[in-house]
């Protein structure tokens, strides 16, 4: 090119021979330098992603294999193309879940791997109780019956001391974790200061006895008459003897469900709850001893006439005392009976063989007259597990953080969580360009905590000693001890100055928790496991599932602003519009068959959906430029940024047809074809043509 140029001009126009020779020199400089780049990054960065052959990624491919159908078109149906396989079964939270249990299990089953203290055999101790099911089909109903002695009899016994109503019920509350009328717990108010208060709420009946517009509705109280006559046979009595007293708990129940109010009901009035004093419940509500109830239950706190409480539906407390008052000068006997059988249902994880398969039973009659599923048949290890669990939270913690959670885990969470931008971004559309201060300092001061809390880590021994807990004589009294320590563990941590526990999750938990009052975002241990997370998988696989995972958790912070007067701050028009675009977009998809949903009612979570997919891109983009060296998983024929969006979809894979009619998210389908449509980088890795399903013309641009 220099040697043309030259010839070209005129003697008097060449440049001089030293202008000429500087330019040869930089130029063949230039190429030296481009060829030791492309050297360089050859020979240090690779050619390209290299396979992932570990055992751990064999294993997320042989699990994209069996639940993907490639030869679906991914711009098409990318739904299918990831889950389309008609062998998957269930979905990927919900296997997650069994295999955390079964770690826990691991654990439980294999005392001698771990030196246990004197307080932490005790939850090994009660587990070994719960599985000697030969110890407990030898007692039978003795025990039950013992305990119902104790509550001063059975009048279907024939052996019933008259007792004051209340007293009974202070008993049942307090010592046998029984609620047959209303529920009373401690918790946190979602209001400032944000401080743990007693709270009463509707109790939780059989739904089996709500829907009186059931077609089969009498064969369904006939089969729950039936379950009542199974209970009075195991206990040792004849069942034609006492069908008024299980007529009588079948009216009681069906009295009380009419007077629920459903959480929607109740949250379109404005009452999510209402604060009274006991001594006003108490007149309100006159058939319950107020005072003596609860503090019995939630001694040795010190409760008086004045102590306020949270009240979720007085007007269903008022009508239950009246129920109760009219009953209580007919049918004392029945009440007893009412209490007894509601005691025996709770108290069922704890008996015999029998009693379980009587409720299995009327489940499975339900299931067939109503055209609902029954209730899942899981293996006693299951149940245990789950018990063991709650009553030995603080001991299990520690131990599933040690087997599960290893320091590897732990430095590639927070690799990867130095780029997703934690704490979030705050929204960069013009329409939130004024949020209030107050959200803005609460958002960039917001601490995300990820794996094993400092509880887990370093458990308080105090708490692990379980001194209260007195393991047998029979399953059932150990089974009661526990619930009785776990209540008095519950009380003493609110009482404490500081109540940690308020944003809490046992680390085998899936759900993600925010508290406000600690402005604390929590991601459990449990949730940080394959198939969602692996220090071994391609980062990939890492951002595209639990990266996608945390970004919609946290965006729920923003929940409010888009609720219609959220944000009086932001361009209301504005985000009107987005949101119209969002629920636009979403409602031109085909509805999968045999599902229906209100596009409506699910636009706070395809929101969230959207922006969590925007998110995890960007952070996985950012971990990209900063660490090379990437990996991809052989035989999927996918690059890097493809199976980003692959492992998006496999978090939502799972069959459509089993989506719960009242679920607030969208059918699994729309869970993947509304955000990656919303995408540009999408369809520009997957090549999708203009006019495909997943292409649409216009995007909504709301995050």
């Amino acid at each position: 090119f220099i040697s043309r140029f030259s010839a070209q001009r005129s003697p008097e126009e060449q440049p001089p021979t030293k202008t000429l020779r500087a330019l040869k020199t930089l130029l063949l400089f230039s190429i030296i330098l481009g060829l030791s780049l492309l050297l360089w990054g050859y020979v240090f960065q690779g050619c390209g992603p290299s396979p992932c052959k570990t055992s751990v990624c064999q294993d997320i491919l042989d699990l994209y294999l069996a639940s993907g159908n490639t030869s679906v078109a991914p711009c098409t149906d990318f739904f299918s193309f990831a889950c389309g396989n008609i062998n998957r079964t269930g979905s990927s939270f919900q296997a997650l879940a069994e295999e955390n249990r079964r770690r826990v299990r691991r654990i439980l089953e294999t005392p001698g791997s771990w030196h246990l203290a004197p307080g932490e055999e005790k939850a090994f101790g009660f587990y070994n109780s719960c599985m000697n099911t030969g110890a407990i089909e030898a007692a039978g109903a003795g025990p039950l019956r013992q305990v119902i002695e104790e509550l001063g009899g059975w009048p279907i016994s024939g052996n019933w001391t008259v007792s004051d109503f209340n007293q009974t019920l202070s008993l049942l509350m307090s010592q046998y974790g029984h609620f047959p009328f209303f529920r009373a717990y401690l918790q946190p108010l979602p209001t400032p200061p944000y401080l743990p208060v007693i709270q009463i709420d509707q109790p939780e009946f059989d739904v089996l006895l709500e829907q009186k517009q059931e077609t089969n509705y009498a064969q369904i109280l006939r089969e729950y008459l039936n379950y009542l006559n199974r209970l009075v046979t195991l206990l040792g009595r004849d069942p034609s003897q006492v069908h008024d007293d299980a007529s009588f708990f079948i009216f009681i129940n069906s009295q009380l469900n009419q007077m629920l109010k459903s959480g929607e009901q109740q949250r379109a009035q404005g009452k999510v709850f209402k604060m009274v004093t006991i001594d006003q419940l108490q007149r309100v509500a006159p058939a319950i001893d107020w005072l003596s109830c609860l503090q019995a239950t939630f001694a040795p706190m010190s409760l008086s006439p004045s102590y306020r409480v949270a009240v979720h539906d007085l007007e269903y407390l008022k009508n239950m005392s009246q129920l109760l008052e009219k009953q209580l000068l007919k049918h004392r006997d029945f009440l007893q009976s009412h209490m007894i059988f509601g005691l025996v249902r709770t108290l069922s994880p704890a008996l015999d063989s029998q009693f379980q398969e009587a409720q299995r039973l009327l489940s499975q009659k339900v299931g067939e007259l109503t055209g609902r599923p029954p209730m899942p048949v899981h293996p006693r290890w299951m149940m245990c597990v789950e018990k063991t669990e709650a009553f030995f939270e603080p001991t299990l913690a520690a131990l599933f953080i040690q087997e599960t959670f290893r320091p590897s885990t732990h430095s590639a969470v927070r690799e990867g969580s130095s780029s997703a931008d934690v704490p979030p971004p705050l929204p960069t559309q013009p329409i939130f360009s004024t949020l209030p201060f107050l959200m803005v300092s609460m958002l960039t001061q917001l601490q995300v905590k990820m794996g094993p809390s400092e509880w887990a880590l370093k458990p308080d021994p105090a708490r692990q000693e379980y001194d209260d807990v007195q393991l047998g004589p029979s399953f059932l009294q150990t089974f009661l001890s526990c619930i009785r320590s776990r209540q008095a563990r519950v009380i003493q941590g609110f009482l404490q100055p500081f109540s940690s526990h308020r944003w809490q999750v046992p680390p085998w938990g899936l759900k993600a928790s925010y508290s406000i009052p600690d402005n604390v975002m929590v991601f459990p241990a449990g949730l940080l496991q394959p198939p969602f997370f692996h220090p071994g998988y391609p980062r990939a696989v890492n951002f595209g599932a639990a990266g996608s995972i945390m970004a919609r958790e946290l965006l729920h912070i923003f929940d409010q602003l888009l609720l219609p007067g959220g944000c009086p701050a932001c361009d209301t028009r504005a985000l009107q519009k987005a949101l119209l675009c969002l629920e636009r977009l979403y409602a031109a998809f085909p509805s999968p068959r045999g599902t229906s949903f209100d596009v409506s009612r699910t636009l706070l979570e395809d929101a969230a959906d959207a922006g969590a997919l925007a998110i995890a891109l960007k952070a996985y983009k950012k971990r990209l430029v900063l660490f090379r060296g990437e990996t991809i998983l052989p035989g999927l024929d996918l690059s890097p940024r493809q199976l980003f969006f692959r492992s998006y979809a496999q978090v939502m894979c799972r069959d459509p047809s089993t989506q719960d009619p009242q679920d607030i998210h969208s059918p699994p389908t729309l869970r993947v074809h509304g955000p990656l449509s919303d995408s540009p980088g999408f369809t520009r890795h997957f090549r999708c043509p203009q006019g495909a399903l997943l292409n649409p013309s216009s995007r909504c641009q709301l995050w």
